[in-house]
């Protein structure tokens, strides 16, 4: 435009700066032409032509491409970024409102001590409107991935590198229980494949199953991988029940999260839903019981501290590693840092075990005053099952 057609001696040019012609050409791009500014050169109107045709095949190709990206772009498809100092675990397998809201009522339950863990949930499908729901009540603390275990771009999302453990649950439901049980197997390959390391706790609904994990090379009983077998606990609940009536009721009561009902009237009622209350937590004893015997230990915690202590973990000095010991006898001492297991109504009542000061709370008649004294600092242990139900 500004140099003119050569064939009319260039005498047909017009004086346009450079925000001239892009206001021309974005005028002319847009199909709105106001006619303030136009071509009047040939070889401007012949660019013009050939500059329209190619950003229109631009436009042709490139928007079905954009158009896929935001299609493609699912709700449920970010990426976990962790907090620092917060734990998280991951759930996935058979995710529906029943199975995680029986998961997040026992989890998140108020008996249990304040849980500073992030739960991520990991499924395929995207929830329903109930599910969907179900998450937004509790998102402080849980959040939902649309992904698959067995693709580790979406391992990668959820940092499965960095959780505590992944469980997986199992559809008891199902027609097929051997399928079902090979499905989480398969899952458990890719989440061990991708992370040997990570703790795994799954479901299965087949005992003869349990052997298929032992396959796998990373699959560890020592670093706390776990297979729950569904059946197998129902049946052994069935036979400990022809030894002993009732045991099954007082373990299936044990092993769930229930908070106290009160009842005014001294009615069975009123004992019964007191007892169903309780459950069993562990908490590391304070160094004023060591030395001292399991039974010395059991009374003082009845009678002083209104706990029922059932069990200890007991380090030989002979064997590697450690055992529970249930109820053991009068030979065995308690060693510094020992974590034992109580049955108590709620991880708050345990905590008195920890706290306990032979110089500060000796006096003290009334339990819930057994707290941290002033007179000394309580030893840093690391309780990384405390506070936790030994479920």
């Amino acid at each position: 435009e500004n140099s003119g057609d050569p064939w009319r001696d260039f005498q047909n040019q017009q004086n346009l700066t450079y925000w001239e012609c892009v206001y021309l050409l974005m005028v002319t791009m847009s199909t709105v032409g106001y006619g303030d500014v136009y071509a009047k050169t040939t070889l401007g109107r012949l660019f013009m032509v050939f500059f329209i045709l190619g950003g229109l095949a631009m436009f042709a190709r490139y928007v079905p491409e954009i158009a896929a990206l935001i299609l493609n772009r699912r709700k449920y498809g970010g990426e976990y970024l962790p907090t620092r100092g917060r734990k998280h675990v991951v759930v996935c397998g058979h995710i529906t409102l029943e199975s995680v809201s029986n998961f997040l009522k026992d989890f998140l339950h108020k008996d249990r001590d304040d849980v500073n863990v992030e739960i991520l949930f990991l499924h395929s499908i995207s929830p329903n409107l109930e599910l969907e729901a179900l998450f937004r009540r509790h998102f402080t603390q849980v959040e939902f991935y649309q992904g698959s275990v067995l693709n580790p771009l979406d391992l990668a999302r959820v940092k499965i590198e960095a959780a505590d453990a992944c469980m997986i649950i199992a559809n008891k439901y199902c027609p097929d229980p051997d399928a079902e049980d090979a499905s989480n197997i398969m899952r458990v390959i890719s989440i061990k494949n991708y992370h040997p390391r990570i703790r795994v706790i799954t479901q299965m609904l087949q005992y003869h199953n349990k052997a298929h994990l032992l396959n796998i090379p990373s699959w560890s009983w020592r670093e706390g991988d776990a297979a729950i077998c569904l059946s197998e606990l129902k049946l052994g609940f069935i036979a400990q029940s022809c030894l002993a009536q009732g045991i099954s009721t007082m373990l299936a009561n044990l092993f769930s999260m229930r908070s106290y009902i009160k009842i005014e009237e001294d009615t069975w009622q009123k004992f019964y839903l007191e007892g169903v209350s309780n459950e069993m937590y562990t908490e590391y004893l304070s160094s004023a019981f060591v030395g001292l015997s399991f039974p010395a230990v059991s009374e003082l915690c009845f009678v002083k501290l209104r706990l029922l202590l059932i069990a200890i973990e007991y380090r030989s000095e002979h064997s590697y590693g450690s055992s529970i010991l249930l109820n053991p006898g009068s030979h065995v001492r308690i060693q510094d840092g020992t974590l034992a297991f109580f049955i108590a109504n709620d991880s708050k009542e345990v905590k008195r075990a920890f706290y306990y000061c032979k110089a500060c709370h000796e006096d003290v008649t009334d339990p819930k005053k057994i707290k941290k004294c002033s007179c000394r600092q309580c030893p840093l242990i690391v309780r990384s099952t405390s506070q936790q139900s030994a479920k």
